[in-house]
């Protein structure tokens, strides 16, 4: 098994917010560049996009201790959601499987496999239930 460990540095003056989608103006599909993240005040580099595999997740490690599930899905979109897992409290949600349910991508937790939309962070199997969304940019 090999690990890799992806170090995120601070970017300044970004405007958007953490539950903010990416938008058509800032893309999250470019073939290349750094994938970055909002989060708090800053757009944060997490990686290279070559370094992500299509259908797997990446744990990042963000400034304030917390986590975000960084996915590549099957048509080139990068997503990224919060790593915990609401119902168990563990931090795997990278780990997860990814799929899609009505034309919307979806990571099912591997532990006790609820579903939650890479868009929204609702969970698709409980309504009250939900993950962060961080917006994301490919530069």
């Amino acid at each position: 098994m090999t690990t890799a460990t992806i170090t995120t540095t601070r970017q300044s003056t970004p405007s958007a917010t953490p539950a903010t989608p990416a938008t058509p103006d800032t893309p999250a599909t470019s073939a290349t560049g750094a994938v970055r993240l909002a989060h708090g005040d800053g757009w944060f580099t997490v990686c290279d996009r070559g370094l992500l595999t299509p259908g797997r997740g990446v744990s990042v490690l963000l400034p304030d201790g917390d986590q975000a599930a960084v996915f590549l899905d099957r048509s080139g979109r990068v997503h990224a959601v919060g790593n915990r897992d609401p119902f168990t409290g563990a931090y795997v949600l990278a780990r997860g499987l990814l799929g899609s349910a009505g034309g919307q991508p979806f990571v099912a937790s591997p532990l006790l496999k609820q579903r939650f939309d890479l868009a929204t962070g609702a969970c698709l199997d409980d309504e009250d239930v939900s993950v962060p969304v961080f917006a994301v940019r490919v530069e």
